[in-house]
This record gives C-alpha cells, sequence and structure tokens, in this order.
C-alpha cells in the first residue's frame, strides 16, 4: 500500500493527524476519494472530537427540521447510537479478521470509524435539509407530497452511505467478499434503525404521542343496541310520495379503522338531504367505535336489509335510489371492510348487483370511492343505473388516510359540485379535472385515478326531470 493509502505503512512508525486533517480527509471520502492518511492512526482525542462534530452538526439541523417551538428528547436522540456499536463490531471483525494473513491490523477499524464520523456527515446532511425544506414550506407540492420523491431520496441517500462504506473499506485493504459484507452489514443495521427507532431527536411540544385508537368492545348491550337502530332507521324511513320522483339514500362506510370514512359518509348523507330532498330517506351505515349507539353497522347484511327496507317505501319504477360506497380495495374489487374485533366481510359488485335486482330497484346511481373501484361499472351498469367511481380498475384514487377530511373524489363530486348543481352527470364532469389536479399536485405516485361514469339511457329522463323539479325548490324553503 503506498504512502498515501488509508492503512498504516509497514515498519513505519504511526504518524501524526491532527483533527482538521481528519475533517479534510473525512470529507474526501465522502465523495469516494481515497483518504490521504498515510500510516496515522487516530488518537483517542481526535476521535471525540470527530463525534462531537457529527453530534452537534446533526443536533442543530435537526432543530430546524421542526417549524417553531421544540423539546429535545435525549432518549429518542440515544436510541440510533446503538448502530454505531454494532458498526464496531461489524468492522472489528472484517478489518481485525486479516490480521493473522498480515493484511491489516486491528487499529484500522479506529481510523475507518474515524473518517466514517465526517465522511457520513454530507449524505446526513441533505436528508435533513430535505426535511427542513419539506417542514418549512420551501418543496414545490408535487415533491412534498410525493411518496415517490420520498422514498427515491431515501435509496439515493442510502446508496450513497453504503458506496463511502465500501470505498472505505476498499482503501484498508478489504478485499471483494469482505466489502460485500460490509455492505450487507451496513444494509441491516440501516434497516433495523429505521425501523425500530424512527423517532426524532426533537419534537414539537404540542405534538402528543399517537394514541392506539379505540377499538370496539363487544357486549351483548351493543348487539342490541345495533339491532334497535337498525329497526328504528328502517321504521323511520319516509315513504314516497306519488307523482314525486323522490330520492332515497344509502351510504356505506365499511372501514372503522380510519376516519375519513365516516366523515365521508356523513358529508354525503348530508349532500342528498339538503341538495336532493332526502330528508328521511336516507340510511347510513358505518363502522366506527364512536357510532356504535347511533349508527346502524356496516355489514353486507345489513347493506341488503337497508336496500330491502328502501324498496318497501319506494316507488321502485319512478324513484330513484343512491347508493355512496367509502372504503379501501385492492385489484380483485372487493370493498375493504373492518371493525375489530367485530368479523365483517367484505363486499362485491356482483353482491350488490344481486340485491338490488332482488329488490326490485329500477333506477340507481351508485357512488364508489375506492382503489380500482373501475371494476365495479361492469356488474352495475344497466340501462337504468347511473355508475360513477374514483378510480378506474388499474388506479388506485387517493384521499383516504387517517390524516384526510375527505377523499379526493368524495370532496369534488359531493361535497363541491353536487352543492352546485342536481346533475350527477356534470358534477362528475366537473369534477373530474379538479381531481387530476390535485393529484398531480400532490405527486400521486401510480398517476391520475381516471374517474370512471357509465350512464344508462333509460335513466337520463327520469334524472332530468329530478334536476328540473329540485331546481325548482326556493332555497330557502329546502331542509
Amino acid at each position: 500500500m503506498n504512502e498515501t493509502a488509508a492503512g498504516p505503512g509497514a515498519g513505519a512508525p504511526p504518524a501524526a493527524l491532527g483533527t482538521r486533517a481528519w475533517l479534510r480527509e473525512g470529507l474526501r471520502a465522502a465523495f469516494l476519494r481515497p483518504p490521504r492518511i498515510g500510516n496515522a492512526r487516530v488518537r483517542p482525542r481526535e476521535l471525540l472530537q470527530l463525534a462531537l462534530v457529527a453530534i452537534l452538526v446533526e443536533i442543530a439541523l435537526g432543530r430546524l427540521e421542526i417549524d417553531g417551538p421544540a423539546d429535545f428528547v435525549l432518549r429518542a436522540w440515544l436510541a440510533p447510537w446503538w448502530s454505531l456499536g454494532a458498526i464496531l463490531v461489524l468492522l472489528w471483525t472484517l478489518l481485525g479478521a486479516g490480521a493473522a494473513e498480515g493484511d491489516v491490523p486491528r487499529p484500522g477499524a479506529a481510523n475507518w470509524i474515524a473518517l466514517w464520523l465526517v465522511a457520513a456527515l454530507p449524505p446526513g446532511v441533505v436528508s435533513q435539509l430535505l426535511g427542513i425544506a419539506h417542514a418549512r414550506g420551501m418543496l414545490p407540492p408535487q415533491l412534498s407530497e410525493s411518496a415517490s420523491f420520498a422514498w427515491g431520496s431515501y435509496l439515493l441517500l442510502w446508496i450513497w452511505s453504503i458506496a463511502i462504506a465500501v470505498a472505505l473499506g476498499r482503501a484498508f485493504g478489504l478485499r471483494r467478499r469482505r466489502l460485500a459484507a460490509l455492505a450487507a452489514g451496513l444494509v441491516l443495521i440501516f434497516g433495523l434503525t429505521a425501523w425500530q427507532f424512527p423517532e426524532r431527536a426533537w419534537e414539537s411540544p404540542t405534538a402528543a404521542a399517537p394514541e392506539e385508537a379505540a377499538s370496539l368492545v363487544l357486549t351483548q348491550e351493543n348487539f342490541e343496541t345495533q339491532q334497535a337502530l337498525f329497526e328504528r332507521a328502517r321504521s323511520e324511513l319516509a315513504p314516497e310520495r306519488p307523482g314525486v320522483p323522490d330520492v332515497y339514500g344509502i351510504v356505506f362506510a365499511p372501514f372503522a379503522a380510519e376516519d375519513v370514512f365516516l366523515k365521508e359518509s356523513t358529508m354525503v348523507a348530508e349532500v342528498l338531504a339538503q341538495r336532493f330532498d332526502a330528508k328521511g330517506r336516507v340510511l347510513q351505515l358505518v363502522n366506527h367505535v364512536d357510532t356504535v349507539e347511533s349508527l346502524p353497522w356496516a355489514t353486507p347484511l345489513n347493506l341488503k336489509r337497508a336496500i330491502d327496507a328502501v324498496a318497501e317505501r319506494m316507488d321502485r319504477d319512478h324513484d330513484v335510489l343512491v347508493i355512496y360506497l367509502t372504503s379501501h380495495a385492492a385489484r380483485d374489487f372487493q370493498l375493504a371492510a373492518a371493525h375489530p374485533p367485530l368479523t365483517v366481510e367484505s363486499v362485491s359488485p356482483g353482491e350488490l348487483r344481486v340485491a338490488l335486482d332482488e329488490a326490485g330497484i329500477r333506477n340507481r346511481v351508485i357512488a364508489i370511492s375506492a382503489c380500482y373501484s373501475g371494476g365495479w361499472v361492469g356488474p352495475l351498469a344497466s340501462d337504468t343505473t347511473l355508475v360513477m367511481t374514483a378510480a378506474d380498475a388499474d388506479h388506485t384514487s387517493y384521499g383516504c388516510g387517517r390524516l384526510s377530511d375527505l377523499t379526493y373524489f368524495g370532496r369534488a363530486v359531493f361535497d363541491e359540485q353536487l352543492r352546485r348543481t342536481h346533475s350527477f352527470e356534470q358534477a362528475f364532469a366537473s369534477a373530474v379535472p379538479v381531481i387530476r389536479q390535485r393529484e398531480e399536485e400532490a405527486g400521486k405516485a401510480d398517476g391520475f385515478s381516471n374517474p370512471q361514469i357509465s350512464v344508462g339511457e333509460g335513466i337520463r329522463p327520469l334524472l332530468k326531470a329530478l334536476e328540473s323539479r329540485l331546481d325548482a325548490i326556493p332555497p330557502s324553503t329546502r331542509p
């Protein structure tokens, strides 16, 4: 190894390098250049000073990642430092294993750590600067909300860090197998750290520790309450008015784990009651721990019972049933349902079609706010049915998350457009470009959701008559 290599020179007494020299050579290593330390060995004082520099940079930039007041959490900061001990063991094994072969003596591990502490700073600084830019709204919207940008940046920084480690290992004389072992070991250590120690050293004082979501408690009282709730909702359904094209509604939100579906189902029920003269004619079925004593559960059996109950009240040939389903879904087009510990089966488009056909309900407006919901169009389409979905059969929809108030589809079509028009077709047509723009601004990873609509020619005249009737109602007389 020549005199500029990282390992110690043969037989020469160790040279002394100051802290500045170790900083300079560590930064050189950060950009995959061989460090020029000759046969120098880092001293404890210099190693401590380098560690202090790395710590101060991390803490200072971490503070800037919080926009506003912040508290330093010592436990969260100390926890990930286990990785340094793990790296030391890894290095001690790899660098010391060849000592008997005259390869690289054990003191190389200390030198490697000294250089690594500095070399790891640039990727760490870049990561923290991205966090600062995100926290302070300095990134363009398409980047700040883009999962692909976040994961892509994270992956590139990991690759950079591993490349630095491998370059240092090569400079210290490691051969191919040991370099591969070094890279694999660091990937494991980094991955375990990210998985088990995600907390940051700084946190907003207003950020409460995340609470476990309340879960349903199954009791006899709950079951009896649910039976009474459904019977009361069924019995209180308003009858149809002869000669008037009435609107009935069923809103179905079967996924209890996220509040967005409860909020969306409540919004849609209100829009139908207020804008479509359907007060007293809307059944809201929801799975959520907060509605156990106020709303019937959203189960497949209750959905069928609700359809049958509406069929008993409505004019099946001249009234319209609007069904709104909101939940998660997968590529098999099953609507996700969950209300643990209650077992709730998913709902398929075929099951819904059979229930509607058996009930004899002719005129249907069905909206599905879920990923891959375009797969519902074919099974539900008919001459007297309007079907609109939040996505096509190959794309996810957007907005169904723990921090969302409404899905993009529900917000654009029902909360915005149907408050301005009584035409479902017009509302859908106006909402689609709005959804596209919002998804593009958010950086939706799999592209435009591409909402779908199918309108049977047989239902168009009835919806047109309904639109004319509702447009003629003075706003002051609406519920």
